[in-house]
């Protein structure tokens, strides 16, 4: 399995709307990539088309992409803060603007808490046993 699948297309398909459990760091911010750089492809292919047609018609795939990618990236950051022993309420700290991103991205960078914690066991030790 490629990076690919297992930490973009498996939230996609198994996680899509679970805020239960946790998520290791690999996972949330692999997503992260790969969510940045579709969106990126998606803008430059949406204006080529547009310089070329000399329109920006296509210019709703972005948005279509944003709204499908919406619940399970908040349902990753939520299980993503469940994993450092913090709450999914957590994530609203991102309303305060430039403070509110900050402390979410140290949030986010944060190690897993070692073992078995209220929102369940250690992504990474799950994966091995």
């Amino acid at each position: 399995m490629n990076l690919f699948e297992e930490y973009f297309l498996d939230v996609i398909k198994k996680h899509y709307a679970d805020f239960q459990g946790r998520a290791s760091r690999s996972e949330y911010w692999y997503f992260v990539l790969f969510s940045f750089l579709i969106s990126l492809a998606i803008s430059i292919v949406t204006g080529i088309i547009g310089s070329i047609l000399g329109t920006s018609v296509f210019s709703f795939l972005s948005v279509i992409y944003s709204l499908a990618v919406l619940v399970p990236s908040v349902c990753l950051a939520i299980r993503r803060l469940h994993d450092s022993g913090k709450s999914g309420w957590f994530l609203l700290l991102g309303l305060i603007p430039f403070i509110g991103a900050i402390i979410l991205i140290v949030l986010m960078v944060l190690d897993s808490e070692a073992d078995r914690n209220q929102y369940g066991p250690n992504p990474k030790r799950g994966a091995v046993a």
